[in-house]
């Protein structure tokens, strides 16, 4: 049965991130915050759940959920070719609005979608999000809402779109709590020797280049 769970109540807290956990072990969906909107999200290890996941939003394999992970150190294990400038990045920027996109590890047994063999990660700055994913590892995690809808602020809009779709609900109140409402994170393509800028996010294309000069912007016809 689909249940919310008020984590500004310390009890109800440890209550709802007990039942994420185990719905996430039973290849369900759950609702999180994060620290740029509210995400759905699965086991990203279980194709059934990303399949589940996809469904619950509308949207076909061919856009694939990045996957949040609770410590830089995870990077490593899901990732390979990371350059020392995409490492500065994540070192910069994590836990935050920064998004990496890697060769995957090819000895890895999942399915995220058609992902042409990359994997895209973050570490949300968030602590509900970080502790549920330092209890169920690298999560699949969109964000809640229907495909052509707003991103949902809250646990309860993502509810009102997702439904029983969803097996547990992680309400926190509004999201952000700083910054500009609806604000993604910024994307990165780091595949390649030169990081390029794919999504202008919440950390600006002059932050990132404080870092690694070298990052440039997407080209306006590869937009």
């Amino acid at each position: 049965m689909t249940t919310t769970y008020d984590c500004t109540d310390p009890q109800s807290r440890s209550e709802g991130l007990a039942k994420a956990q185990q719905a996430v072990a039973a290849k369900q969906c759950v609702v999180l915050p994060t620290d740029t909107v509210y995400g759905i999200g699965a086991d990203a290890f279980s194709p059934q759940a990303v399949a589940t996941l996809l469904a619950s939003k509308g949207r076909g394999r061919s856009m694939p959920p990045p996957v949040l992970i609770p410590r830089m150190q995870t990077m490593d294990g899901l990732a390979v070719d990371v350059s020392e400038d995409a490492r500065a990045l994540a070192q910069a920027f994590w836990p935050g609005g920064l998004t990496l996109i890697f060769h995957a590890q090819p000895s890895l047994t999942w399915d995220l979608g058609d992902t042409m063999g990359t994997v895209a990660l973050r570490m949300p700055d968030d602590p509900i999000a970080l502790e549920l994913l330092n209890l169920t590892g690298p999560l699949a995690v969109s964000s809640a809402n229907r495909t052509g809808n707003p991103a949902a602020q809250t646990a309860a809009q993502a509810r009102e779109q997702l439904a029983e779709s969803v097996e547990v609900y992680l309400e926190a109140g509004p999201r952000p709590e700083h910054g500009e409402a609806g604000v993604p994170s910024t994307i990165v393509d780091a595949t390649s020797d030169t990081l390029r800028v794919v999504r202008q996010g919440a950390i600006s294309l002059e932050r990132l280049q404080e870092v690694v000069p070298g990052v440039q912007r997407q080209s306006a016809d590869a937009a």
